[in-house]
């Protein structure tokens, strides 16, 4: 049988024997499972999801021990394959978004994830439904106060350690923290407390692309058993807990789960990615008061030193028939400096130059130049345009639209900060689970960015238990 993806989806938790050998239903057999696990979804009344990284391989992140993973490569003496995207633009995959549709369905009460690339969170799976046991790679967290910071770049740590970035409570101020595990950190209650919870009140806990062999997390869906809960597991490879398993499905994860929503008659919604960004005008008058000095930057919303990775380089120019000199920014932090007339309003155009990954080249927009700073924050309704945007991205598909959600003045030096909210990727799915294109995204995942992850620094798949 051939199911048509150039790569498989194979399975991680970053333990096991490398190479173990993948396992394919037949044909009518996968069908006939396919209908089942439908069957029982549709009955359920409190489904939990327990994923692996099987459920992210489609989306270009590699693996660690399937036919193509990064400790399979290397203990076979073969080079690590080429990353050709970065890590931050990842996009979900189908089963992503097919678990977002039955959340919104109130069919799907809850996941746990032992994954760290934050998919099921940017695909739109609620914070307060979702377990990250071991992280995530672009989540900061106060240790303090508690906020977390979902930020559009990689966190440059691993293991709980401090961050270059402080808390933006007022009201605190402490330093940020990483939340991706190290080896020697145990699972942090916040998380494990409500997948333990979750998973004795279920009566249905679907393990997708999970070896199920990282203790103590491969030992949650067993918790559902106790109250009569059943285990389907979904996986290329056998796992420990097959034999507690009501239903067993040897298949790729895009491909079942496909098959499911079919028989649901419900769609995959589209995915749609919106960045933001600010442009900061920063002024002061010249000593004779003729001129104005001022600086225009294009910036992050995450702080002053944080990066604008969806950014390659800007071009400004001017409109009205200015006669000022245009410029290319190719260096962040992305800023123009320039000496103008006093009384002068005008408008400037920048040309946004789009990272790899994302949907389009480029996008322009208008930033109008006055002077007179208003003293006032302006209210936006920050929800309504972000669905909006959604809404018209999913209705034309099409990158680079873009609406303003906050002005805000800054007083020292003065400023004024518009940021803008911007569509960059749009991902339309049909009934047919696509093909792994074989793309590799750089970063942490795989250490293909030469930083080394907590995950290769051991293959005991033992946690340090809960104290």
């Amino acid at each position: 049988m051939s199911l048509g993806y150039a790569e498989k989806l194979s399975y991680i938790e970053d333990v096991g024997k490398v190479g173990m050998s993948e396992i394919f239903d037949p044909l009518h057999v996968l069908q006939e499972k396919i209908e089942r696990l439908a069957v029982m979804i549709r009955k359920s009344k409190h489904l939990v999801v327990f994923t692996g990284a099987g459920i992210s391989t489609s989306c270009g992140i590699p693996d660690f021990r399937g036919p193509k993973g990064i400790w399979t490569l290397q203990r076979e003496g073969k080079a690590l394959p080429q990353a050709s995207l970065p890590f931050h633009r990842a996009m979900p995959s189908m089963t992503h978004m097919a678990l977002v549709e039955l959340e919104k369905a109130g069919i799907l009460k809850f996941v746990i994830s032992q994954n760290i690339d934050g998919l099921h969170l940017r695909s739109g799976i609620p914070r307060d439904k979702l377990a990250e046991l071991h992280g995530n790679s672009f989540m900061e967290i106060c240790s303090s106060c508690g906020i977390e910071y979902l930020r559009d770049f990689e966190v440059e740590t691993i293991g709980l350690k401090e961050t270059s970035r402080r808390c933006s409570n007022l009201n605190c101020g402490a330093k940020l923290r990483d939340t991706v595990l190290d080896w020697e950190d145990a699972l942090p209650p916040k998380e494990m407390n409500p997948a333990e919870k979750h998973c004795r009140m279920a009566d249905v806990v679907l393990c997708l692309g999970t070896s199920l062999q990282i203790t103590p997390a491969c030992n949650l869906p067993l918790k559902s058993l106790r109250g009569g809960g059943k285990i389907v597991i979904v996986n290329l490879q056998e796992t420990p807990k097959d034999k507690k398993a009501s239903l067993v499905i040897h298949g790729f994860v895009d491909k079942v789960i496909t098959g499911v929503m079919d028989r649901l008659n419900m769609r995959i919604p589209p995915f749609v990615r919106i960045d933001l960004f600010q442009v900061i005008l920063t002024h002061t008058l010249s000593s004779d008061k003729r001129f104005v000095n001022w600086i225009l930057r294009v910036a992050s919303v995450h702080g002053q030193k944080a990066p604008l990775p969806f950014i390659k380089y800007v071009e400004v120019s001017f409109l009205d028939g200015q006669n000022y000199k245009e410029a290319v920014l190719h260096k962040q932090p992305f800023q123009l400096k320039r000496r103008t007339v006093k009384t002068k309003i005008f408008e400037v155009l920048l040309k946004l130059n789009f990272s790899d990954g994302c949907g389009c080249l480029s996008s322009q927009i208008k930033v109008p130049i006055d002077f007179k700073v208003s003293t006032d924050c302006f209210n936006y309704d920050k929800d309504a345009i972000l669905q909006k945007l959604r809404d018209t991205a999913t209705g034309d598909p099409c990158c680079g639209r873009h609406e303003v959600i906050e002005k805000k003045p800054i007083p020292d030096p003065r400023s004024e900060a518009t940021v803008y909210a911007i569509v960059t990727n749009v991902l339309q799915y049909n009934k047919t689970a696509p093909e792994s294109n074989g793309t590799v995204m750089k970063g942490r995942i795989g250490g293909l960015n030469g930083i080394e992850t907590s995950w290769k620094r051991s293959r005991s798949g033992k946690r340090k238990p809960r104290s």
